[in-house]
């Protein structure tokens, strides 16, 4: 009798083990067949206000399914920015304005609740110079998954740069919320003059390894491990998911032995 009760609770775990890993399946099938909408928490400022921003500089952005296969080129604003009156470049880009550039941007990644490398949270500062004592700018910034194509993921308000000053530095922090899978991602940051809208600046993977490389993904795939809890009425007790994998191998030989007898 005891046997039989022994072989009725393993049969139970096998069947909930089978059912769970048909249900992960599952979802890996419709996250395939339907693409997550990205969805995004970003705040921004001058860093001179870091710590003491209104809620009026939080957004909460939803963007179109990641684009992951394909060319990074013509994947912008800029290269769409291809004017008969403009220089472009053999990537199909806009030449930059040489009266603008950004001299440096670094990347603090943060949050990574289940522990396995992968952050949910982007903090980009950068500092853009112009040759002008004074000019205002936009900035669009990019992710491209797996070297493939950019993807819009924020942009700025407008903002003043003074010269060539380092007091002018511009940061954006960004949580991933869903649309974002597991992987290696790249940053790309372009500049634009609020005055006609031109494409003056870019700053990206190939400027400084800062913006490569980012281990990323979103909050949805962002969970602590769970563990498995079996309840056997007959002892009492718990299984951890460690526990549970012995028992099948013990099921399996439990039953051979009732054939058997």
């Amino acid at each position: 009798m005891e046997m039989k009760t022994q072989t009725r609770s393993l049969s139970i775990v096998w069947y909930l083990s089978s059912a769970f890993l048909l249900l992960a399946a599952a979802a890996t099938v419709r996250a395939e067949v339907n693409p997550e909408t990205r969805i995004s928490i970003t705040s921004q400022g001058p860093g001179r206000d870091r710590g003491t921003l209104e809620d009026s500089r939080v957004s909460h952005d939803e963007l179109a399914p990641l684009v992951s296969s394909g060319s990074r080129n013509k994947s912008t604003r800029a290269s769409g920015q291809q004017k008969s009156t403009g220089a472009v470049s053999l990537s199909g880009m806009q030449s930059p304005n040489v009266d603008f550039w950004i001299f440096d941007a670094s990347v603090e990644l943060f949050s990574d609740l289940d522990r396995d490398g992968y952050y949910v949270g982007i903090d980009l500062t950068f500092d853009a110079d112009t040759v002008y004592s004074v000019a205002d700018v936009y900035a669009v910034l990019y992710l491209s998954y797996d070297f493939g194509p950019w993807n819009e993921y924020a942009y700025t308000e407008d903002f003043t740069i003074f010269g060539a000053s380092g007091d002018d530095e511009y940061f954006v922090e960004t949580e991933l919320v869903s649309g974002y899978p597991t992987g290696d991602y790249d940053i790309l940051i372009e500049l634009f003059d609020v005055y006609d809208g031109s494409y003056v600046a870019s700053f990206g993977p190939e400027d400084t390894s800062q913006l490569s490389y980012l281990p990323l993904e979103d909050t949805s795939r962002d969970t602590p491990q769970s563990t498995v809890v079996v309840i056997d009425n007959g002892g009492g007790g718990s299984l951890s998911l460690l526990g549970l994998l012995a028992l099948l191998g013990v099921a399996g030989l439990t039953r051979k032995r009732a054939a058997d007898v």
